[in-house]
């Protein structure tokens, strides 16, 4: 009799170490599948969601494309405001929060979801950009949000872009958000032809912010001025100021003035 335990005893510990065995290799291979994460998982506060998207004036007719979207609030926010809107995250587990969200939202077909590595993920199409990242992914980005359509807006929670500097900036409670408009490209010389005068203008573009020289004659004057997407001003130290949209190689002035430029190389 006292065999016979023994016997069970050992079948039962030998099935329970088989079954601890089973069990710890599936979780280990769990854990090897999930994907590696650059960031974590915090969701963003509704009242910093709606003034992200207050700042960058998502309406219907937009893009928005959020990168990192976790559980797809931003994304699903974005939707409620008639504007088309996709969420992006590397991580399984949160694209099935955003797509259960959304169905609870009553926004199933209204916005889109997708598994994919951010820097993988097509952003040229998009109007706006929303993003909770950290400041080291933001700056790997940096030079594709640059090269987005001029006018794009670029919205980021806590995080900003280093020496891209935000064109507005907004503080609820102790967090912050900030707000980019892609600059078009102005450096170059520039041929500018006014009511009065034909000069050249030579700019240098950092970002949103020029610098540089117009050259009257045999005269050089000091330039300086900033981009809010195609939007331009130029302001020379003897007084003149040019205000115009760009598009292309070409300037075209604003606010009735009588001016425009073309880029000489």
């Amino acid at each position: 009799m006292i065999a016979a335990l023994n016997r069970v005893r050992t079948t039962t510990l030998a099935l329970s170490t088989a079954a601890f065995i089973v069990l710890s290799a599936a979780a280990l291979a769990q854990e090897a599948a999930r994907p590696s994460l650059d960031v974590p998982y915090v969701p963003t506060p509704p009242e910093i969601v709606d003034r992200m998207l207050d700042m960058a004036a998502v309406k219907a007719g937009d893009y928005v494309i959020d990168l990192g979207c976790g559980d797809g609030r931003i994304a699903i926010a974005a939707a409620k405001r008639g504007a088309r809107a996709l969420g992006v995250d590397i991580d399984p587990a949160r694209i099935q929060d955003a797509n259960d969200n959304a169905k609870q939202a009553g926004m199933t077909g209204k916005v889109g979801f997708r598994q994919q590595n951010l820097f993988e993920t097509e952003i040229e199409e998009a109007s706006v950009i929303t993003m909770y990242l950290l400041t080291s992914i933001n700056l790997k980005l940096r030079p594709r949000l640059l090269d987005l359509k001029p006018g794009t807006r670029v919205v980021s929670h806590a995080f900003d872009l280093g020496e891209w500097r935000p064109d507005e900036t907004a503080q609820i409670g102790f967090r912050h958000a900030y707000l980019w408009i892609v600059p078009a490209k102005a450096d170059g010389r520039w041929k500018v032809q006014t009511a009065n005068e034909t000069f050249e203008l030579a700019l240098e573009q950092s970002f949103q912010q020029l610098s540089g020289q117009g050259y009257f004659g045999g005269k050089a004057v000091a330039a300086y001025g900033k981009l809010r997407g195609n939007d331009i001003e130029v302001k020379l130290v003897d007084g003149l100021t040019l205000r115009g949209r760009i598009e292309g190689d070409r300037i075209q002035a604003t606010q009735d003035a009588n001016w425009q430029a073309s880029r000489i190389r």
